[in-house]
């Protein structure tokens, strides 16, 4: 059994080594990125079975983490401890998981089984043009969006794994949705109100 020293210091290793692959990953290098996102899969299957027991949907709920990640990438500051700003995301990404699937009463249907009559080409074209929006928002902008829209965070928790104000976050927040907003206008597609 490893001691407190042994398990901080191993703590620290990974820390370090992770925090190494993901500054990587945000200059572009391809293969850190794949290896960071590999070894992260077993570490976050690990952290789900220690901390939510035996999940049905396991694989799915690591899966969605990373791809939570993945969106969140850009919003991670290489300033700040890796390990908190990961272990946040996963672990809201699966209370998530698990609200939803407790909700639903129906089962999930995958893409791929759909008919293609019954695909709303409307709803799909809209995901593509929600990816090609966000890009258009500021970091600062597109943090506050992705922290709370995508990840289900509240304000006061972006405010606290980021390190500002929560009436920042907020302020970002508004402007970013009415930037959206605009320019899905500007770009011709009515908005639901």
């Amino acid at each position: 059994m490893n001691s407190g020293g042994e398990q901080c210091a191993l703590w620290q290793k990974d820390e370090q080594h992770w925090l190494s692959l993901m500054i990587q990953s945000q200059a572009g290098d391809v293969a850190a990125y794949h290896q960071l996102l590999t070894e992260l899969g077993s570490v976050i299957e690990s952290y789900l079975r220690a901390n939510f027991g035996r999940l049905a949907m396991l694989e799915d709920c690591v899966q969605e983490c990373l791809l939570a990640i993945h969106r969140a990438k850009h919003t991670f500051d290489p300033k700040r401890d890796f390990r908190p700003w990961m272990f946040t995301i996963v672990r809201y990404k699966t209370i998530d998981i698990i609200r939803r699937n407790e909700t639903e009463s129906n089962t999930i249907v995958k893409l791929s089984e759909l008919d293609q009559g019954s695909i709303n080409p409307v709803d799909l074209d809209r995901i593509i043009d929600g990816d090609r929006l966000m890009n258009k928002l500021s970091h600062d902008q597109r943090e506050a969006v992705t922290l709370t829209k995508y990840l289900g965070m509240t304000t006061n928790e972006v405010a606290q794994l980021i390190g500002i104000k929560e009436s920042a976050v907020k302020a970002r927040l508004r402007r970013g949705l009415k930037n959206l907003q605009k320019q899905w206008r500007y770009d011709g597609v009515k908005l639901d109100d």
